[in-house]
């Protein structure tokens, strides 16, 4: 069973996954966001859980490539 003292934003670790950050923290169940893994959702009174002190890797910031709109589109086809 996890400690009862863990809440959102704490870092713990589970075997399978890894290191992770808990997003939310309740008696039915908690969802932690993994470093490497992404989001999982576990039963609360059977997942086992370690506390770490490791601090969250920085997140990269991912950019969208502009949308192409149709008049782009056109303009982009006369200059070739």
């Amino acid at each position: 069973m996890p400690p009862k003292n863990l809440s959102k934003g704490d870092r713990v670790e589970q075997a399978n996954y890894g290191k992770g950050t808990i997003l939310e923290y309740n008696e039915q169940h908690v969802v932690i966001e993994f470093d490497e893994h992404g989001k999982k959702t576990f039963v609360t009174r059977i997942v086992q859980l370690q506390s770490t002190t490791e601090p969250a890797p920085a997140k990269t910031v991912r950019k969208r490539a502009p949308r192409k709109t149709k008049k782009k589109e056109e303009a982009a086809a006369e200059d070739e």
